[in-house]
C-alpha cells in the first residue's frame, strides 16, 4: 500500500483504507460504522444479496435500491457499473447463485426505470448480457438470453446513437446451431438462441438510429439459423407422437418457435427489404441441396408469401425467377424443385404474384422450357459430349418441362382476361408457325427440336386457356392469333393437332358446356345433358360469319387426318357440339349440317387413303352430330329421318355408329365398298324436311367443298422438294425470257415413244434437280437467298403492273384521242358542239 501524503490527518487516512477495503465486500460482514462510510447506492446493492444464494434476491432492499434508482436517476448508470463488476466477479469465482441475483436485479431495475439516463444503465446491461452469453455454461448462456428477451420488448422513450448489436446477431446465431451432447440441452440452447435473435430483430428493425438489421452482413446469419432449426424440426416430426398426445412442452418446440420468428421477421420486412430477406433463403436451399427434395422449400415460401405483404408479392416471384436463371445449366430435379416452389407462390399470391412484369415473367418460363428441350435432344448442359460433361436424364427433362407448363397456367389464372390474352398472343408469337418455316413438312423432315417446342409451347397455351372466360369471341380469338393457331391442324402430328383442338375447345366453350360433350355418343334425349344455351350476340354472329368457314374447313380437313385416334374424334365432336350451342345461328346450323353431310361424303370415298377404321369413325362422328343437331333444331322431321338411320344402323352396320366403333377391339368390316343406302343420312331429305320450318333450301342442298388455301397447298402432303421445286416451276414459268407464247408442240407416235423411253432418264434428271434445289436453299448465303427472293419480288411486281394497264384504263371518250411524241395516247379536249354522237341520242 503506498504511504499516504503528508499533509492528510491519521484519522482521515484509515478512514479512506476502510472505504477502500469495504468496495470489495459484501456490507454484511463490516460493521456498521465503516459501512456508513461506503457511497449510498452501492449499500443499496450489497443488501439485496443475502448470505446464502438459495434464498433468492431479498425483496424489501431491492424495493429500495428500485426507490432510490427512481429518486436520484442520475445514479442509475453507477448502481448499473457496479451491478456488472459484482456480475463479473461472481462469474469468475463461479459463485452462479449471486450471478442470478444480480441479473434478476437488473431486469427489475430496467423494467421500472423510463428516464432518460437510461442508455447508460443499459450499457452496463448489454455488458452484463454479453458476459454471460461469452460463458461455456449453457445456464448462463440461457439467463444471459432471457434477460436480452425482456430488455427488447421494453419500448424506450429515447435513441441511442452508438449501441450495436452485432455481437448479439453473431452470438445467438452460433447457439441455433448448437451441437451440445444432452438433446434436452440443446434444444433449450437453441430455443434460447432463437429467441435472441427475436428479440434482436424486435428492438432494430424499426429504430432508424440503430444498424440496419435488414443488411447482409446479418441477415446471412439470422435467415440461415431459423432455416436450421425450421429444417431440424421438420426431420423429428416424424417421430414425434400426435398433437393430441403431445405434451404441453412438446409444443413449444423449435421448429414451432422458429417459424413464428421467421414469420414476425418477414411481416416487418418493408419494400426494400424483401431482397435481403429472401436471397438467404436461396442460397440456403442452393448450399444444402434442399431444392430436389422440394418439400421444405415449397414449406419455406409458403411461409414467406403468408407472411409478407400482399403487394411485395411480386417481388419474391422476380427473386425466384431470376434465381431459376442463375441455376440454367443446374441439374433438372434443382430446376424442377424452383419451378414447383414458383407454382406454389403464384397460387399463393394471386392477382399480385406477376407485378408490373406480365410477359418478363412468362418470357423467362418460356425460355427454360426451351433450354430443357434443348438439354434433352443435346444430352449435356453445354451441348458436346465431351468426357466429364454431366449427362442429362431425359425423364427428368421431361418432369421439369411438365412443371413449367403447370406453372405457366398457374400464373395465368391469376391474370384478367385483358392480360391472359397478351399471355396467349405472347406465346403464340414464341411458337414456330406454319408459314413462317417448314412445320407443315412431313414429321422425318421437320427437326426434332422445332416439333418438341411446338408441342410444349401449345401445351401451355392448353394451360393458360383452361377456364378463360370471354364475352367477345372477336377479342378472345383475334385473326393474329387465330389463324397461326388453326394452321397448326393441318400439321401431320396427331399430338399437335389435338391440343389445338383442345385450345379451341377451352375458349368456345362459355358455360362450362364441355364436359356434356366428353364422350361421342349417340344420345336419345339430349335434356339428360342440361346444356346451357344462349342466344347468340351479335358480336358472336360476326364472329361466326368471319371465322365460321374457316372452322369448318379445319375440321373437314381434321377427319381426312390418317393418324387419327378416338381421342381426336371425341374432341372433333365436342368441338361442333360447342360451335353448335354457344355460337350457332340458323346460318350456322345450316353450314354445320353441311359440314357432317359432307364428312359422310368423305367416309364413302376411297380417294382418301383412310383406313377402314378413320372411315368407320368418320361416319359415327357424322352420325353422332346429326343426331345432337337434330335435336337442337327442334324439327320433328328432321329428327324422325335421323333417328330412322340410325336404328337401321344399329340392325344393319353398327360399326358405322360410336358405339360399335370406339372400343378397345371393334368388329369393323373387311371393306366399306357396299354400303347400302338405307345405313346413310339423304342431304335432298334433309334439304326437304328444314326448308319446310325456313332454313335456306338452296344452302342445303348444295354439298359442301372446302376451299383449299396456300397454307393447305403447302401442308404435310407435299415433301419439301416438291414444295420448293412448285415454287421452282412457278418461277420458271413467269420468266422475263418466256413471255413470248412458244407454239404447242405436235405430238406424234415418235413423240410418245422417245417420251416412254426417256422417262427414266428424266426421272434422275428431275431428282437431281431436286437435290440441286434444296442444296442451293440449305447452304447457299443469306445475301444470295435474299437477292433471289428481291427478284422474284420485282418480278411479281411488274406483272402487277401489266395486268392493271391491261384492266384498268379510262372509259372511251366522245372526243376521241391523239397521239403523244413518246407514243402513247392522250384524251383530247374536243368542244361540245364538235363532238359526232349517234343518231339515237339525237332529237
Amino acid at each position: 500500500m503506498p504511504l499516504p501524503a503528508t499533509d492528510v490527518p491519521a484519522t482521515q487516512r484509515l478512514a479512506l483504507d476502510c472505504r477502500t477495503l469495504l468496495d470489495h465486500r459484501v456490507g454484511k460482514g463490516v460493521c456498521g460504522c465503516c459501512g456508513a462510510l461506503r457511497p449510498r447506492y452501492k449499500r443499496l446493492v450489497d443488501n439485496i444479496f443475502p448470505e446464502d444464494p438459495e434464498d433468492g434476491l431479498v425483496k424489501a432492499n431491492m424495493e429500495k435500491l428500485t426507490f432510490y434508482a427512481l429518486s436520484a436517476p442520475e445514479k442509475l448508470d453507477r448502481i448499473g457499473a457496479y451491478l456488472s463488476e459484482r456480475l463479473s466477479r461472481d462469474v469468475a469465482r463461479h459463485r452462479y447463485g449471486y450471478v442470478c441475483i444480480a441479473m434478476e436485479a437488473l431486469d427489475q431495475l430496467l423494467m421500472a426505470c423510463h428516464c432518460q439516463s437510461i442508455n447508460l444503465f443499459v450499457e452496463s446491461f448489454l455488458k452484463m448480457v454479453r458476459k454471460l452469453l461469452e460463458s461455456d455454461k449453457p445456464n448462463l448462456q440461457i439467463l444471459g438470453t432471457n434477460s436480452f428477451v425482456k430488455f427488447a420488448n421494453i419500448e424506450e422513450d429515447t435513441p441511442s446513437y452508438h449501441r450495436s448489436y452485432d455481437f448479439f446477431v453473431s452470438r445467438f446465431s452460433e447457439m441455433c446451431h448448437s451441437n451440445y451432447e444432452d438433446p434436452d440441452i440443446r434444444t433449450k440452447i437453441r430455443m434460447a438462441g432463437i429467441k435472441g435473435l427475436q428479440g434482436v430483430v424486435r428492438k432494430t428493425v424499426n429504430d432508424e438510429l440503430q444498424a440496419n438489421i435488414w443488411d447482409p452482413q446479418h441477415m446471412d446469419k439470422i435467415v440461415p439459423s431459423l432455416l436450421f432449426n425450421l429444417q431440424s424440426g421438420e426431420r423429428t416430426e416424424s417421430r414425434s407422437p400426435s398433437p393430441l398426445q403431445a405434451s404441453e412442452k412438446e409444443k413449444e418446440s423449435p421448429a414451432e418457435l422458429t417459424e413464428r420468428c421467421f414469420r414476425e421477421l418477414l411481416g416487418r420486412a418493408a419494400y426494400g427489404n424483401i431482397k435481403n430477406a429472401v436471397s438467404p433463403v436461396l442460397m440456403h436451399l442452393d448450399n444444402h441441396s434442399l431444392w430436389e427434395g422440394k418439400t421444405f422449400a415449397v414449406r419455406c415460401f409458403k411461409i414467406i408469401m403468408y407472411s409478407i405483404q400482399s403487394q411485395h408479392s411480386h417481388l419474391v416471384i422476380q427473386q425466384l425467377l431470376g434465381h431459376l436463371d442463375a441455376n440454367s445449366k443446374n441439374s433438372a430435379k434443382v430446376r424442377a424443385g424452383i419451378v414447383e416452389v414458383l407454382l406454389e407462390a403464384a397460387a399463393i399470391a394471386a392477382s399480385g404474384s406477376v407485378g408490373p412484369t406480365v410477359l418478363e415473367v412468362f418470357n423467362t418460363l418460356l425460355r427454360q422450357l426451351r433450354l430443357s428441350v434443348d438439354y434433352e435432344l443435346t444430352g449435356s448442359y453445354d451441348g458436346s459430349t465431351n468426357i466429364g460433361t454431366k449427362i442429362i436424364k431425359a425423364h427428368e427433362e421431361r418432369q421439369l418441362q411438365e412443371a413449367v407448363i403447370r406453372t405457366i397456367g398457374s400464373f395465368a389464372n391469376t391474370l384478367p382476361t385483358y392480360q391472359r390474352s397478351e399471355v396467349m398472343l405472347f406465346i403464340m408469337g414464341k411458337i414456330p408457325v406454319p408459314g413462317v418455316n417448314l412445320t407443315l413438312l412431313p414429321n422425318e423432315l421437320v427437326p426434332q427440336g422445332t416439333r418438341m417446342i411446338q408441342i410444349m409451347l401449345l401445351k401451355s397455351l392448353v394451360q393458360v386457356t383452361t377456364g378463360f372466360q370471354n364475352t367477345n369471341m372477336l377479342t378472345a380469338l383475334p385473326d393474329t392469333f387465330l389463324d397461326p393457331l388453326l394452321s397448326f391442324s393441318l400439321i401431320n402430328h396427331s399430338e399437335v393437332r389435338l391440343l389445338v383442338l383442345q385450345i379451341l375447345l377451352s375458349l368456345i366453350d362459355r358455360h362450362d358446356n364441355r364436359p356434356k360433350f366428353s364422350k361421342i355418343r349417340i344420345i336419345s334425349d339430349i335434356s339428360v345433358l342440361k346444356l346451357k344455351v344462349d342466344k347468340c350476340s351479335r358480336q358472336d354472329n360476326l364472329f361466326m360469319k368471319k371465322h365460321g368457314q374457316h372452322l369448318c374447313r379445319h375440321i373437314y380437313l381434321g377427319c381426312k387426318e390418317p393418324n387419327s385416334d378416338q381421342q381426336h374424334y371425341e374432341t372433333l365432336y365436342a368441338l361442333l357440339g360447342l360451335l353448335s350451342v354457344e355460337l350457332a345461328n340458323e346460318e350456322v346450323v345450316v353450314d354445320l349440317i353441311r359440314l357432317a353431310l359432307a364428312l359422310q361424303d368423305l367416309a364413302l370415298s376411297t380417294d382418301e387413303g383412310l383406313t377402314i377404321y378413320n372411315r368407320c369413325a368418320v361416319h359415327a362422328l357424322s352420325a353422332a352430330y346429326l343426331n345432337l343437331i337434330c335435336q337442337l333444331t327442334t324439327v320433328p322431321a328432321f329428327c324422325q329421318h335421323i333417328h330412322e338411320v340410325i336404328e337401321v344402323r344399329q340392325k344393319e352396320g353398327p360399326y358405322l355408329l360410336p358405339e360399335g366403333v370406339f372400343l378397345e377391339h371393334p368388329k369393323l368390316p373387311p371393306s366399306l365398298e357396299k354400303v347400302e343406302s338405307g345405313v346413310l343420312f339423304l342431304q335432298s331429305k334433309i334439304a326437304e324436311v328444314l326448308g319446310g320450318s325456313g332454313y335456306n333450301t338452296d344452302r342445303l342442298a348444295t354439298p359442301y367443298v372446302p376451299q383449299y388455301t396456300d397454307e393447305d397447298r403447302l401442308s404435310k402432303r407435299k415433301s419439301i422438294g416438291e414444295t420448293i421445286s412448285l415454287q421452282v416451276e412457278v418461277e420458271s414459268r413467269n420468266s422475263p425470257e418466256k413471255e413470248e407464247r412458244t407454239p404447242a408442240e405436235e405430238i406424234t407416235f415418235e413423240t410418245l415413244k422417245s417420251a416412254i423411253v426417256d422417262s427414266a432418264g428424266m426421272e434422275e434428271q428431275e431428282r437431281e434437280r431436286r437435290r440441286q434445289v434444296v442444296e442451293k436453299f440449305q447452304k447457299a448465303p443469306f445475301e444470295e437467298i435474299a437477292a433471289h427472293c428481291g427478284a422474284r419480288a420485282t418480278m411479281l411486281q411488274n406483272k402487277l403492273n401489266q395486268i392493271f394497264e391491261i384492266t384498268i384504263r379510262p372509259p372511251p371518250s366522245p372526243s376521241g384521242t391523239i397521239s403523244s411524241g413518246y407514243g402513247q395516247s392522250q384524251s383530247r379536249s374536243v368542244p361540245i358542239y364538235e363532238m359526232k354522237f349517234p343518231d339515237l341520242c339525237v332529237y
